[in-house]
């Protein structure tokens, strides 16, 4: 593995770690999820959230040592289709006027909006296999009537100048094509997808959830004025867990990037060819299999001017 690679490894995990604290979910939650848009932060973190939310992804423990960490939550097994590790997985219990709703969500961190794929597919398949993977655990034989609702929501950082700072919802509806009928809701609104996209501003441009995101995930902020601002305007608590993993996603992003940067130059030097630079950073954008840090360390572009080529303005 190169020095590029495991630097985008560790900034992963960082940025899942981030995501998986309570306050953060809590504010997603309740931009994101109809069922708890009339509750609290503090409700949904202290009353709502089942346990400790877990990450299914390589970590970096402190003595330099490699674990992956799996678990029901996390871990999908099936023979015929393989494993899943989801980033995110946890279970939430919703305020109803009958009986709490219990729900199972999902949340992913997506820096590659084009990754060979319509990336809705990939949602729609994770809540198919939520739903799929309650046999035997939450329901058995012919009680389909347990079947828990699923949320997958992905956060993606890098999505297209159309689709940036959009928060989008899909999600199953009745029409009746014959006729007038009307089934409860609950029976067929099992599964929702759920795409967060971001882009280049800067996270003071921004309001709400979009903005919280912008902050955490992108914004060149010191840690101090990161953690501050969650705590104040988000009712975010403030942990040492999230304020490591705050401190090491501004680390290795500052890292990353000037690192980018340097290559760039001294390769865009060495070819003294611009024009051949963005050609080949425009082609690997179309591919849509490479991050805008893999962009800039081939294509000799700086690590910013790619991310402004990918959000199709002028590089």
């Amino acid at each position: 593995m190169s020095e590029a690679e495991e630097q985008k490894r560790q900034y992963d995990a960082a940025c899942k770690n981030v995501l998986s604290e309570k306050g953060i979910i809590a504010n997603i939650l309740q931009d994101c999820v109809g069922e708890f848009q009339t509750c609290s932060i503090d409700e949904i973190v202290n009353h709502c959230i089942e346990g400790q939310p877990e990450t299914g992804t390589v970590l970096v423990e402190p003595n330099g040592g490699i674990s992956r960490i799996t678990s029901q939550q996390v871990e999908d097994k099936s023979e015929r289709e393989g494993t899943v590790f989801y980033d995110i997985r946890f279970t939430a219990v919703a305020p109803s006027d009958g009986k709490p709703i219990r729900l199972i969500i999902n949340i992913e961190a997506q820096n590659n909006f084009h990754p060979g794929y319509p990336l809705l597919k990939r949602a729609i398949y994770y809540c198919s296999r939520m739903i799929s993977s309650q046999y035997g655990t939450v329901f058995t034989k012919s009680h389909y009537e347990k079947i828990e609702k699923v949320y997958s929501i992905w956060i993606c950082t890098m999505p297209t100048k159309k689709w940036a700072y959009t928060i989008t919802r899909y999600r199953m509806r009745e029409e009746n094509l014959v006729g007038q009928t009307q089934a409860p809701r609950e029976d067929y609104d099992l599964l929702t997808p759920i795409l967060v996209c971001l882009g280049s501003k800067q996270y003071t441009e921004l309001k709400g959830l979009l903005r919280m995101l912008n902050l955490v995930l992108l914004d060149n902020v010191s840690p101090e004025s990161k953690t501050k601002t969650l705590k104040e305007e988000f009712h975010v608590q403030v942990t040492p867990h999230l304020e490591k993993g705050v401190a090491e996603m501004c680390n290795l992003s500052e890292g990353i990037e000037k690192r980018g940067e340097a290559r760039g130059e001294a390769r865009g030097q060495a070819r003294g060819d611009e024009r051949r630079m963005k050609i080949v950073a425009t082609n690997m954008i179309r591919r849509g299999k490479y991050s805008p840090e893999e962009i800039a360390d081939i294509s000799g572009m700086a690590l910013e001017k790619v991310r402004e080529l990918m959000d199709g303005k002028p590089a």
